[in-house]
């Protein structure tokens, strides 16, 4: 190691060489060496830059350049010296580790799934069962399975005769026997036309049994999806199934119309080589084929490793479409927040694995080329030195040996393309492994049974004893033994905090979700026993967060209306929505299609109404449905669905999720939830609140507060409320014969009223 020792004065620049490290304290200007050498060679050194005669003694200090230089005691020279061993120690066992770990059956070569989770949702596919069930697929058209392996039969016997035709043609030019050379040059033409006509429809037969794989499996997987519980979606991604979808699908098709088509090909030119090598001579068809054996050995043993790092790869593959997709649907968010840098480096993660997987399947790829080309060349050494010693012994002729060598190369290149394919069909297989143990999946009981329907639903709805908890999260209850009774054509609303069990209350009614306990009766009859379709006709449910598909404007109003309806309906409900007008200000109108940045909140959730008014439902759910509009489209909204219920023609029932007061108004009964819980309803008899629509979400609070003990901090009505309101006893008014709730709710009222009267004299033009 050369060091460099530079003082500012000029000329003043030694350099000198060392053998053990030295250490410098620059706060205490000491230059400590571990040798005497090194302090003899620093010495030398100044001695030759400075041109003067320094005496070659040892000493045990010095001073250089306001350093002073110590020779290092013996025992901290003797404690580096094994320091140096025991790093030598750990630097050559490192190395016989990594020797030992990329060997055959090392700890390299091991596949470890403990970073990512595979689900065995079924049986292992093994490749049989995987093989039956692509079948099973594209028996519909069992014509062009058949057509494809005809052709490849026909095309793959001329091909493997065409280097005897060969061979015979130059040797009977070369003997002169023209009739038989003439005889030969024709059934070549022949043989080779015909090869590639053949192998032309072969390809394209087998393409479209490949097509047909793709959309059979794809079809079939996608229904399957469909037909699912919601709390399977609540387990699964939608990256990971979607990439099952796209690239495992894509990578299943190449099994029939790839794989098996070059393996069964090479296993028939193979297999016809081998019956010739054995008929031109036995010994040397033998030794050909124990080196086929053997290559063999290794193909079946490199097949395995690729199925097991397909299946790793597809799952890493599915993990990190899933990061990706869900950083793009959320870019708004990490660009807001600057975490572009994370999700980079999450992304990052799952492609380091991709790539050491990658980069141990090319290590894999490596070992097997290596071990063809090995054996191929032997056969090569060995039909040279074996059918020479024939030829020498006069067994054998020359052309013989041109044939045998011709054929047992190409016996050669179809056990390596058989190997090759074997490989790619195992990781299609291990690609597949998800993809049908998806399909295999039982549907829902929602869609295996029918289940009965009613003349005419009422709209009585009971919730009996309802308990319920998430899969995911079974010992985390979301419902506790709710007991709800809805009468026909009244309007409920569902108030309480986030998660005290509303909109999974919601979910239940329309079948998202099966009760973990307890029953829910429509007009009397278990909901269980209805016809799933038949009873989602008869809702309407608006979210707070509608979604809209990709599609015009027109046909998400009109999504999932089974009655035939015309544009003017759609425009009707539109107008009774109060989305007409911003709808056909849009370029194309109704035909306008969405896209996310199209369409505000607001606007989604009035397309989102008229969706739920053109359906004209028996039973109207509405989970925050006006949450996203302002005041005065609110108060239009509402006055639609105020006439939906008064509709003599079609009476309904209501529910309604809120946390707004005015949203709440019109309401029969008020439910209060808590921690899935019904902890109080109030009818509007017993609590007949007068309470306008500009209220908001202030006015339920401050409602609730005295009946729950939550703390509040609110004016009233002669003096200032500051204390929790166990307290707030004391300062209601005693000649005030009226609840304490009635009167909290009225003093805010007040308020409000006097707030919105200003407001409005405020934006008087």
């Amino acid at each position: 190691m050369a060091l460099v020792l530079y003082n500012p004065q000029p000329r003043l620049l030694s350099s000198f060489h060392c053998t053990r490290p030295f250490f410098r304290n620059h706060q205490k200007k000491d230059l400590h060496f571990t040798s005497a050498t090194t302090k003899l060679r620093l010495i030398l050194s100044i001695h030759s830059s400075h041109r003067r005669r320094v005496p070659l003694l040892l000493t045990k200090s010095a001073s250089i350049n306001g350093y002073s230089v110590h020779e290092g005691s013996d025992e901290y020279v003797q404690g580096l010296r094994e320091t140096e061993v025991v790093s030598r120690n750990e630097w050559l066992q490192r190395w016989t580790d990594f020797v030992r770990s990329i060997l055959p059956g090392g700890n390299w070569w091991r596949l470890d799934d403990d970073d990512v989770e595979i689900r065995m949702l079924a049986e292992p596919v093994t490749v049989t069962r995987a093989l039956i069930r692509m079948w099973e697929l594209v028996s519909k058209d069992r014509w062009v399975i058949f057509a494809a392996f005809a052709t490849l039969i026909v095309a793959a016997l001329s091909e493997i005769s065409i280097p005897h035709y060969l061979t015979a043609s130059i040797f009977t030019a070369q003997s002169g026997q023209i009739p038989v050379f003439h005889r030969n040059v024709k059934l070549l033409v022949v043989l080779c036309v015909t090869a590639g006509i053949c192998s032309g429809l072969r390809g394209c037969f087998f393409g479209i049994a490949n097509m047909i794989l793709v959309k059979r499996m794809r079809e079939t997987l996608y229904s399957a999806l469909l037909r699912q519980d919601i709390s399977f979606f609540d387990s699964e991604t939608v990256g990971d199934l979607t990439s099952r979808l796209g690239a495992d699908c894509q990578q299943v098709s190449r099994v029939i119309g790839y794989d098996l088509n070059l393996i069964f090909r090479n296993v028939l030119q193979g297999a016809g080589a081998m019956i010739y090598l054995l008929i031109l001579s036995w010994p040397l068809g033998l030794c050909t084929l124990v080196i086929c054996c053997t290559l063999a050995a290794v193909m079946l043993l490199y097949g395995r490793y690729q199925k097991k790092a397909a299946k790793l790869t597809q799952e890493y593959t599915a993990s990190a479409n899933e990061v990706a997709q869900e950083t793009i649907s959320l870019m708004r968010t990490v660009r807001v927040y600057g975490t572009e840098k994370e999700e980079l480096g999450r992304y990052d993660k799952w492609l380091g694995r991709l790539a050491d997987i990658s980069f141990r399947q090319s290590a894999a790829y490596g070992i097997w080329n290596l071990s063809f080309n090995t054996l191929y060349h032997s056969t090569q050494v060995i039909a040279v030195l074996v059918g020479g010693m024939s030829i020498l012994a006069g067994h054998i002729t020359a052309e013989q040996l041109t044939k045998f060598i011709l054929y047992s190369e190409w016996l050669i290149y179809s056990t390596w393309w058989v190997g090759d394919n074997l490989s790619s069909l195992m990781q299609s297989v291990g690609a597949s492994e998800k993809v049908f143990q998806l399909m295999d999946l039982s549907p829902s009981d929602q869609f295996i049974s029918e289940g009965v329907t009613l003349e005419k639903l009422i709209g009585c709805i009971d919730f009996t004893n309802v308990s319920f908890h998430y899969a995911s999260r079974p010992t985390v209850p979301v419902l506790q033994h709710v007991n709800i009774s809805v009468k026909p054509n009244e309007v409920i609303a569902l108030v309480g905090l986030s998660g005290s069990g509303k909109s999974t209350l919601v979910n239940l009614l329309l079948r998202l979700y099966e009760p973990t306990s307890g029953e829910i009766l429509i007009d009397g009859i278990s909901l269980r026993k209805l016809d799933v379709k038949w009873w989602r006709e008869r809702i309407g449910y608006v979210g707070q967060e509608p979604k809209l598909f990709r599609m015009d404007i027109s046909s998400n109003i009109r999504y999932g209306c089974t009655r035939n309806v015309t544009q003017e309906d759609i425009e009707l409900a539109a107008k009774q929505a109060y989305a007409h007008d911003f709808i056909s200000a849009l370029p194309n109108g109704y035909k306008t299609l969405v896209d996310d940045d199209l369409l505000s909140g607001g606007q989604k959730q009035r397309i989102a109404i008229a969706r739920a008014v053109l359906r004209d439902p028996s039973i109207l759910i509405l989970d925050e449905a006006t949450s996203a509009l302002d005041a005065e489209s609110e108060h239009n909204v509402k006055g639609v669905l105020r006439s939906m219920r008064s509709d003599m023609a079609s009476k309904r029932t209501v529910i309604i999720i809120a946390h707004r007061l005015s949203t709440i108004q019109a309401a029969d009964r008020i439910i209060v939830m808590d921690s899935g819980k019904v902890v109080e309803e109030i009818s509007k008899q017993k609590y007949a609140w007068q309470i306008p629509y500009e209220v908001g979400i202030h006015g339920l609070k401050i409602a609730f507060q005295e009946a729950f003990g939550w703390d509040i901090n609110m004016p009233a009505r002669g003096g200032k409320i500051d204390s929790p309101c166990k307290n707030i006893s004391q300062v209601i008014p005693q000649e005030r014969q009226v609840s304490k709730r009635t009167w909290l709710c009225s003093q805010y009222v007040d308020q409000e009223k006097q707030r919105q009267e200003c407001r409005t004299k405020l934006h008087k033009p």
